[in-house]
């Protein structure tokens, strides 16, 4: 029976083949637990032997034989089967146990006959069997997985009053359903339950809630969940750690999961490819397409072997970023070869092709993925439609979309989008609303970006009564305008020239929840420069509100903009009761940032400050990154510190150039001192090597602080992955 229990058939036959030749003669429990092996695997074929030979040998078979052989055709897919034997044990009197009706019950449910096995689960108590946790709990995952929740809740309810304690495994499925439908509050108060009724949640449940957090980025509550699991002494598994790590590249926070990698190490949990093309996803999100070659390498070096999904992501990073010949290098090496490209690798390269203006190889690169029997899928088609659009070829575009409908592809939203953006651009509203109606009518509804393009248009327009129209009208069809919307809509107001209805827009978004860019920002403060600048001509302001010049792009809105500006965008704000908060600041931080304007950014993170707000992570980061761009070590250095004090983590990247800048000043001991700082952080190891040592020390020519602080890392402990040493010690020698 213990061989039967972990499906070791072939060992059960052995020793029964040894049991017959020894002159043993089997009894019942020794049939009934061959036919249980054997249907445990969907094996009928020899299940049924073992049934003829207790008929041979004169014994009936009893519940349990008929019970097992339910649950073999249930196992081999054939549910019609398993009923005509579950009707066979009533005609022949023999009786039908909790056993035999949960069997047929799963393998209903699994079929998706879950009415069918309802129905079933009603007539138990005609038959005087009581359902059990595993009856109740097959049933609430199968309406759990259908969207019936409620009656799986239902059901849950129901288990106690029949005197039906719920399991960890129901609380399991209840918690996770209620994780996919984002419904978390339910999916702890079940956690707490659990807890309070002295249930030990397992890897799988916390793993549920932890999945769940992270796919709504809500990672912070995944770590929360993380500890909780910890302190009650529920380790975790590589799934849990894919999980977080998935999470946090998803929010391009791939840092963060690059150094749970650290910890999965450590915690000898190896990593799977599912966690390798996590990080890889990640690093090319984040535009760090080098830190996602070398982890390829590491893929391989680790024994594993890259998939389709692997290079799929590399190719569409390598086109996306304009080095279409590299991709079409790795599509043609023959790793890719050997796996046979998808539609995605395939797609990927057509985009890059007609990005790069090389459409003929693009559209010999669609005919070689037909000729491959790889069909293309309304993506393809979509990349080479928006080509055309480019390229103002929108008749083309129209007869590609008939092929497609050919092909047995429907249009898409995307399809639509940029066949309307192109008509809008071209000024031809009435054919776009005309495909905004075909559009429609064939069942395709609209998203935020199509309504959006057509707010874009009529702003342009000065039509702005039309643009606000469109705006009632994407609320009328539940659809929520996003932060281009109301930019567009500010932009307009901006133009005309009304900026009070501008702030006005501006407050309807904050109203709304929704966030606004820098972009929508910039738009303000370029419309009040303009103000200004008109009242300024007029001599009925002072000039310390005008700039010298009206800026006519948004570049130059942030490089011309002082202190005064930004006070002066704030005390409208308020007017139009909209605070500033942290958003604010962190937006008008960037913009300037990115503008190289570190000094009125500084000025603002003082105010943000005195204004009692914390600065959050991004705002650091990006008054970091520009003080090491523009040289400004020190700045950056008590930056550095502020970021530690307040508990923030600060980019790799401006570790790098903080570095290697103090190493160009002749400031080792401080850029030493900065590397001590960079190993106390939670950062992967090999990413520090890779980026700090490799990517910044060595290929500035700096071998011995690059030996100096290999050396730090090897007194305190970081283990780094053969292949990255290698690379190290191969750099330091100069080969």
């Amino acid at each position: 029976m213990l061989l039967s229990r972990f499906e070791l058939v072939d060992e059960m036959k052995g020793l029964y083949v040894e049991m017959l030749g020894d002159m043993v003669l089997p009894n019942m429990f020794t049939f009934n637990t061959m036919v249980n092996g054997y249907c445990k695997l969907g094996n009928l074929s020899e299940a049924g032997v073992y049934v003829s030979e207790i008929v041979q040998a004169g014994f009936a078979l009893d519940t349990f034989t008929y019970t097992s052989l339910i649950l073999g055709h249930c196992r081999s897919r054939n549910v019609d089967g398993a009923c005509c034997v579950f009707g066979l044990m009533w005609r022949k009197g023999c009786p039908r146990n909790e056993v035999s009706y949960t069997n047929l019950i799963h393998g209903l449910c699994e079929a998706g006959r879950i009415g069918e096995a309802l129905k079933l689960f009603l007539l138990m108590g005609e038959d005087n069997c009581c359902p059990t946790v595993r009856t109740y709990t097959v049933l609430i995952c199968a309406l759990c997985e259908s969207g019936r929740k409620l009656e799986a809740m239902n059901l849950f309810r129901e288990m106690s009053g029949r005197g039906c304690e719920p399991n960890a495994h129901t609380y399991t499925v209840l918690i996770d359903s209620s994780c996919k439908e984002r419904n978390f509050d339910e999916a702890r108060k079940l956690l707490d339950q659990m807890l309070e009724k002295g249930l030990i949640p397992g890897v799988v449940t916390y793993n549920a809630l932890i999945d769940g957090y992270c796919k709504v980025g809500k990672n912070s509550e995944a770590l929360e969940i993380l500890g909780v699991m910890e302190s009650n002494n529920c380790s975790p598994n590589s799934q849990t750690y894919n999980e977080l790590i998935c999470g946090f590249c998803k929010v391009k926070d791939v840092h963060r999961a690059m150094s749970l990698l650290n910890i999965m190490f450590e915690r000898n949990l190896y990593p799977t490819l599912v966690t390798y093309n996590s990080l890889i996803h990640g690093q090319c999100r984040a535009g760090n397409l080098d830190s996602a070659f070398r982890l390829l390498n590491l893929v391989k070096e680790n024994g594993l072997v890259p998939d389709q999904w692997t290079y799929s992501i590399l190719i569409d990073t390598l086109c996306k970023r304009g080095r279409v010949e590299e991709a079409s290098e790795l599509f043609n090496s023959s790793q890719v070869k050997d796996l046979k490209a998808n539609e995605v690798i395939y797609t990927a390269l057509i985009d890059g092709y007609c990005k790069a203006g090389k459409v003929d190889e693009a559209h010999s690169l669609f005919k070689r993925m037909v000729d491959e029997e790889c069909p293309p899928n309304s993506i393809t088609f979509n990349v080479l439609i928006d080509n055309f659009c480019a390229e103002k070829k929108v008749q083309e575009a129209l007869l590609l979309v008939d092929e497609m409908i050919k092909m047995n592809l429907k249009p898409t939203v995307e399809t639509y989008t940029n066949l309307i953006v192109e008509m809008l651009k071209e000024g031809d509203i009435n054919h776009a609303k005309k495909t905004l109606n075909q559009m429609i009518s064939s069942g395709c509804q609209p998203d935020v970006f199509a309504y959006t393009t057509f707010v874009h248009a009529y702003c342009r327009q000065g039509r702005l009564e039309e643009a606000e129209n469109v705006m009632a009208k994407m609320k009328e069809e539940g659809i929520i305008p996003d932060s281009l919307a109301y930019t567009f809509l500010i932009d307009g107001y901006g133009c005309m020239p009304l900026i009070d209805c501008s702030f006005d827009v501006l407050k309807r978004m904050f109203d709304a929840g929704c966030e606004p860019s820098h972009h929508t920002y910039a738009f303000l403060l370029k419309h009040l420069v303009k103000e200004m600048q008109t009242i300024k001509d007029g001599c009925m302001v002072e000039d310390s509100f005008a700039p010298g010049f009206v800026p006519n792009d948004l570049d130059n809105v942030w490089k011309t903009l002082d202190f005064d500006i930004v006070s002066l965008l704030f005390k409208k704000m308020v007017e139009h009761g909209c605070k500033p908060n942290v958003n604010t600041y962190s937006k008008i931080i960037t913009g300037l940032c990115r503008a190289g304007q570190v000094n009125v950014a500084l000025k603002l993170l003082n105010d943000l400050q005195k204004g009692g707000m914390s600065p959050s992570e991004f705002i650091y980061n990006e008054l970091l990154r520009c003080c090491c761009k523009l040289k400004l070590f020190e700045e950056a250095c008590s930056l550095l510190h502020d970021m530690d004090e307040n508990g923030h983590l600060a980019h790799l990247e401006s570790y790098k150039l903080l570095i290697c800048g103090l190493c160009d000043e002749g400031k080792k001991t401080m850029a030493e001192s900065v590397f001590h700082n960079l190993l106390c952080c939670q950062y992967n190891y090999d990413e520090v090597a890779w980026k700090v040592l490799i990517d910044g020390l060595l290929k500035n020519g700096y071998n011995d602080e690059c030996s100096m602080f290999l050396k730090s890392m090897e007194k305190k402990g970081c283990q780094l992955h053969p292949h990255t040493y290698a690379m190290l010690v191969e750099g330091l020698d100069g080969t």
